[in-house]
């Protein structure tokens, strides 16, 4: 499961020597000043500050430092002016996300302000000879200048610290394919070039490890989740006890094998279940209550897509695998759903989850227990990775809002209504030409910035539709 935590990231506060004889105690007062930057922010980042860096030496030590350190990424804040040509072989041996915050102790000058004010407050000059040496470097890097106690400037923070950590994570992670369904294109992407620009780690994965899982699943083990089930969801009385439990231990094996190999996230596609002639149903429990747990997922063996939901689990919480099922020009809308699989921790809240028994005719096999529930109304961001050729990747965004619909009874799959904020005639025009997919990560909210950020620091395309 996913250990959900905040952004580690350092403080690298920057200095020079020069103003300690002219201003006696001014390192010790910039001091105090950092860590009141730092304690603003501590409750969406955790934030690493070993005190200010007064010359090239300190820069060079600090920057080593972090990069051995578990960080996610690095604040640049000068305490004063510092002469920047001092942190470029830092910079070039730096592999951690930058970002430069150009703030200053005090947000207004006034009448009151002496030469000392004007040197606690002069880093906006020192920022400038910072971004002249990172641009030069060729270097990724934000930029916000704001008030260090603005929630906007936390906000700011936030959003491209989360990114940072999804892309450290991106760059550690490991996901299993267990089959691929032939002919569908726009998930393909190679293997290789995705690890070296995106990062993950895909392996091709034999079902016959879930069904030796399955068989060591331990009593106590299935009741767990029997009791999970029971307390998240409604369970539909025709649901038989002998379908709950062999779901159940399906779910055990997958979870069981991913936690032992080190895998972010899965894809499981229904015929490689159906073929291995092992398995009396699909994973469609599996899957849901798996992405619930904070683990990537996606359809049919699209590696793409469940990089992207595992990735997403960290920008943001509860990503959700869907695709667009059908347009509806009445709604300006479009019907998104996939087969059975849906985090139902974005369901809406004043309806039960329900778990139900689904006869299901793709796979062949037993009705697998389904996960049914609609999604929570109000903003939401959609979001599809495109392979397009080599190292060439895209990121296609449309921004927009879950209806408020009546619910559809004979549907039986996590469904809802997305509607794009540019209309659904636009939106689509503009995803089919940027070769948006037809899988795709959604989460409830605005996070079209964390995307952003992760576009920039990943060096790949964004694209709003």
């Amino acid at each position: 499961m996913l250990e959900l935590r905040k952004p580690k990231i350092a403080l690298l506060a920057i200095m020079q020597e020069l103003y300690d004889d002219m201003l006696p105690g001014i390192t010790e007062r910039q001091n105090e000043y950092g860590k009141a930057v730092a304690d603003q922010l501590k409750d969406v980042i955790d934030v690493y500050f070993p005190g200010p860096a007064r010359n090239r030496g300190d820069i060079e030590k600090r920057i080593k430092d972090f990069n051995q350190k578990d960080l996610d990424g690095i604040v640049i804040v000068m305490l004063t002016y510092g002469p920047a040509l001092r942190t470029i072989h830092a910079l070039q041996n730096n592999h951690l996300p930058l970002l430069l915050a150009n703030i200053q102790p005090v947000p207004t000058v006034t009448a009151k302000w002496d030469m000392a004010d004007l040197t606690y407050n002069q880093g906006v000059h020192g920022a400038q000879d910072m971004a002249n040496a990172i641009l030069r470097t060729g270097i990724k890097c934000p930029i916000i200048s704001d008030d260090w106690k603005s929630d906007n400037f936390k906000r700011f923070l936030e959003d491209w610290a989360r990114a940072a950590q999804a892309v450290q994570r991106l760059k550690k992670m490991k996901v299993a394919a267990m089959g691929q369904m032939p002919g569908m294109g726009d998930i393909l992407t190679d293997s290789a070039a995705f690890m070296r620009k995106i990062g993950p780690q895909i392996d091709q994965v034999s079902l016959g490890n879930i069904y030796d899982l399955m068989e060591s699943a331990t009593v106590e083990e299935v009741q767990k989740v029997i009791d999970e089930n029971n307390r998240n969801f409604e369970i539909d009385p025709n649901l038989s006890e002998e379908n709950h439990l062999y779901a159940a231990r399906l779910q055990i094996a997958v979870q069981n094998f991913l936690e032992k190999n080190g895998y972010d996230g899965f894809s499981i596609y229904f015929d490689a279940v159906k073929d291995d002639g092992r398995f009396k149903q699909l994973h469609m429990l599996a899957a849901s209550n798996l992405m619930a747990k904070g683990y990537g997922y996606a359809a049919e063996g699209d590696m793409c897509c469940a990089s992207l939901v595992a990735a997403g689990h960290t920008l943001a919480e509860n990503a959700h695998f869907t695709e667009m099922y059908a347009m509806d020009f009445s709604r300006d809308s479009v019907l998104q759903s996939h087969m059975g699989e849906g985090n139902w921790k974005i369901a809406r809240k004043d309806r039960p989850v329900r778990l139900i028994d689904r006869e299901l005719g793709i796979g062949g096999l037993d009705n697998p227990p389904t996960v049914l529930f609609m999604a929570q109304p109000g903003e939401a961001t959609l979001t599809s990775l495109v392979s397009l050729s080599g190292e060439d990747y895209r990121l296609v965004v449309a921004k927009g809002e879950i209806l408020d619909t009546e619910e559809l009874p004979h549907i039986e799959m996590p469904y809802f209504h997305f509607r794009p904020d540019s209309g659904v005639r636009s939106c689509l025009d503009g995803w089919l030409k940027n070769g948006g997919t037809h899988h795709q990560c959604l989460h409830l909210g605005d996070i079209r910035r964390r995307w952003q950020f992760l576009c920039e620091l990943l060096d790949i395309s964004y694209v709003e539709v």
